[in-house]
């Protein structure tokens, strides 16, 4: 694995930069056309109800509106996980949840298009519904979809399970009778929201001929043609999807909410249409993360040696099958290195938004509720914890709780240096409390294209297929000059559309440095060999006397003679004689990411008068394999803490008796802010992913798994009293004091 870098591991100007602080980007909502229409959606005021009747002929009969849809214009599609996401953008016969989508009009102006939802007469049938996860889970509990009940899920449970799952090995009561401490605790977190500053927009273009074009906010547009394509029943090809750069996303914009209804108002309209959602659309009809009920009981021997884990979780993932309790599953006893261990979780249906990915999708729960067991037994066996950390911590050779057996990992070098940072031993204030929390993410690999062209003047460009939420553009930059032996302004990459470059997976689960690097490597690789080739054709040797060092072609071997090494410019300058173009590319699907672990440490200090609670110092430890720009981690590690700190105190959603969302806003949905927050210290740790050349592992996940437990650690400490519920609000704290 190469480690001797010239260009990894620098610091290069962002390649966005410029164009984003200018405000030159091209954002979801800055994209207009001639003669474009403006679409509104009319969203349910209930719960869940029946959809009795829609009258929209008096909206159709205003002047300047050109189209209106409801679920009636939406054909049945095979798939049934792209029929979810169809009945999601747009209810069909019930509206399952408070802003369910159930129709929409375009019109010539947003005004007009406002007057239009005003004028549709919607009769509803209130049903009974459910949003806590408990009361979800109950037999008796009203059911949202009949006949999706997981398989072997016996009567004790309602029709609202949907899934189940176990991981583990050996048997956790023979742990806990080898204990000297048991603890068994129930912890709640409440469902949250991304955040994004920038809300869903797009632009719809689909004509009679039955081809489209689509601009859209998202981390994903291969997954939104298909997507679309199928629910719109026309060929992939015939859609195509263009990625506006992308005000946030933290895995909130890896699925759609609106682009199927601006095509099919398209279609119907005849005209571009374009739709951009409010903020309350946001909060009230795209998906949170999941809330979560879950019992942890965990078993530990007087030297802080853990004998037996256990984990019940019970994830709410709003109104249509899901799959993400399995990850929180896997991931609640990932960092440690145990005997006897066993994870279940439960996805179960109610009436909210149907959720989607948060940053590490079903981590940060779980491990909240283990490291604060964790925690807990130190507490009480008089233990350090981060001791007691370093001596379960899993490790290269651990069998994992999950199952498979670790490769080089860096936990325990992250619990080693947060041991030897000085804010592990700083002195506390009065009413301050320490807390520590391990984190940990898989990350994925999954399908990439890139496309590499050698410009006849010197310089690269490479066309991925990734939408850049995290820097991806300047980390392949960066890895396709270490890979090409030239410096990162001669390369330029850009994303795609889905007509110029072959397919490419979403951008998520920490997935683009690790798997387009891979494939930018490779590309660069076959260019490299054509380079040489022609190299060898201009010198008039054997290809294999041709070798490529720090940009340039030698010529090697006894026959080679002592001919000057030929430049990358060099080659591309002669290309239109010696063969034409030069370029690159590759396809593939690596599958080696390396799973990332991360520990945090913070001190906060909490009122008794009030019961607020500040955060005067945070460490943040992650083994990121290598760092390609580290600040761009940095970034990524300072973000996911944030997000967490914000889970951990502040956000929620929170639904009234009637089932509605009642506080759809940034003013009562608070999220942290520069002022609520001191510089949060990022610490890399480099432990080389041996599944990628040149180590990477990805990092964007890992960050917002550790804050939940490492902030609610510190309060128990600094209050001498432990919650067992986020957020920890003011009122819940001065209850508990």
């Amino acid at each position: 694995m190469k480690q001797d870098f010239k260009v990894l591991g620098t610091r290069p100007i962002r390649p966005d930069g410029l164009d984003k602080v200018t405000g030159k980007a091209m954002f979801g909502a800055d994209k207009s056309v001639t003669g474009m229409l403006h679409a509104r959606v009319l969203r349910s005021p209930h719960a869940h109800a029946e959809i009795v009747s829609i009258d929209t002929s008096k909206a159709e009969a205003l002047a300047g509106v050109k189209a209106v849809i409801t679920g009636d214009d939406f054909e049945d599609v095979d798939n049934r996980w792209t029929r979810y996401t169809m009945q999601n953008c747009m209810a069909q016969g019930r509206a399952l949840y408070d802003g369910h989508a159930v129709a929409a009009v375009a019109a010539v102006s947003k005004k007009v298009a406002a007057e239009a939802l005003a004028l549709i007469e919607v009769t509803y049938k209130p049903l009974p519904h459910v949003t806590d996860v408990d009361e979800a889970m109950a037999p008796d509990a009203p059911v949202l979809h009949e006949g999706v009940k997981g398989r072997n899920l016996g009567d004790d449970v309602s029709g609202n399970t949907v899934g189940y799952y176990s991981f583990g090995h050996g048997d956790p009561e023979t742990g806990f009778a080898e204990a000297d401490e048991v603890i068994e605790r129930t912890f709640k977190t409440a469902a949250v929201h991304q955040g994004y500053i920038e809300p869903q927009a797009c632009l719809a273009d689909l004509g009679a001929d039955g081809r489209g074009e689509l601009w859209c906010c998202t981390q994903g547009h291969y997954e939104v043609r298909r997507i679309c394509a199928e629910i719109l029943h026309m060929d992939a090809s015939q859609l195509r999807v263009t990625a506006s750069e992308i005000g946030g996303g933290f895995g909130g914009k890896t699925t759609v909410f609106i682009e199927p209804v601006a095509l099919k108002l398209s279609q119907k309209a005849g005209r571009p249409v374009k739709l951009v959602m409010s903020r309350e659309e946001v909060f009230r009809a795209t998906g949170p993360t999941m809330s979560a009920s879950m019992d942890v009981k965990i078993g530990m021997a007087k030297d802080g040696r853990i004998t037996g884990a256990h984990a019940r979780l019970r994830y709410q993932g709003g109104a249509f099958p899901y799959q993400m309790v399995m990850l929180g599953a896997m991931s609640a006893f990932a960092a440690y290195d145990l005997e006897h261990v066993q994870a279940e979780g439960w996805d179960v249906m109610t009436n909210r938004p149907k959720m989607i990915s948060y940053r590490a999708p079903g981590a940060p729960m779980a491990v909240y509720a283990v490291e604060s067991v964790v925690d807990e037994l130190c507490q009480k066996l008089g233990l350090d914890p981060l001791d007691v950390r370093i001596m379960n911590a899993a490790r290269e050779g651990s069998k994992s709780s999950y199952g498979p057996t670790f490769k080089a990992i860096g936990l325990v070098e992250a619990l080693e240096a947060a041991k030897a940072h000085p804010h592990y031993s700083a002195p506390l204030a009065p009413n301050t409390g320490r807390g520590v929390s391990c984190g940990f993410w898989f990350n994925f690999g999954g399908q990439v294209s890139v496309s590499m062209a050698i410009n006849a003047d010197g310089t690269v460009n490479l066309i991925e297929g990734n939408p850049d939420i995290g820097g991806s553009r300047a980390s392949i930059s960066m890895m396709a000059a270490e890979a090409l032996g030239i410096e990162f302004d001669r390369v330029r990459t850009i994303v795609g559309d889905t007509a110029s470059v072959g397919f490419s997976d979403v951008t998520d689960g920490s997935r683009v440095t690790f798997a387009v690097g891979i494939a930018t490597i490779n590309a660069a690789k076959a260019a490299i060999k054509e380079m040489c080739k022609r190299a060898a054709m201009i010198w008039e040797i054997d290809e294999e006397s041709v070798e490529w060092i720090d940009g340039a072609a030698h010529a090697v071997g006894h026959n080679a003679g002592t001919l000057p090494p030929m430049t990358l410019a060099e080659i591309a300058a002669t290309s239109g004689k010696t063969g034409g173009p030069i370029a690159g590319h590759h396809e593939g699907a690596p599958d080696k990411a390396g799973v990332s672990f991360g520990v945090h440490l913070v001190d906060v200090e909490v009122d008794p008068e009030t019961g607020f609670t500040a955060i005067k110092r945070y460490t943040a430890f992650q083994d990121v394999g290598k760092a390609i720009h580290p600040a761009y981690v940095e970034g990524q590690i300072q973000g996911g803490a944030v997000q967490g700190i914000g889970w951990a105190l502040n956000e929620e959603y929170i639904y009234g008796e009637d089932g509605r969302l009642q506080n759809p806003g940034f003013l009562d949905y608070r999220i942290p802010v520069a002022s609520d927050l001191p510089m949060i210290e990022p610490v890399i740790i480099e432990v080389p992913n041996p599944g990628h050349p040149y180590g990477v592992r990805g990092c964007g996940e890992t960050a917002i798994v550790p804050p939940l437990a490492a902030v609610s650690n510190g309060v128990a400490r600094a209050i001498g009293a432990r919650l067992y519920a986020l957020p920890m609000s003011p009122p819940k704290i001065l209850k508990a004091l």
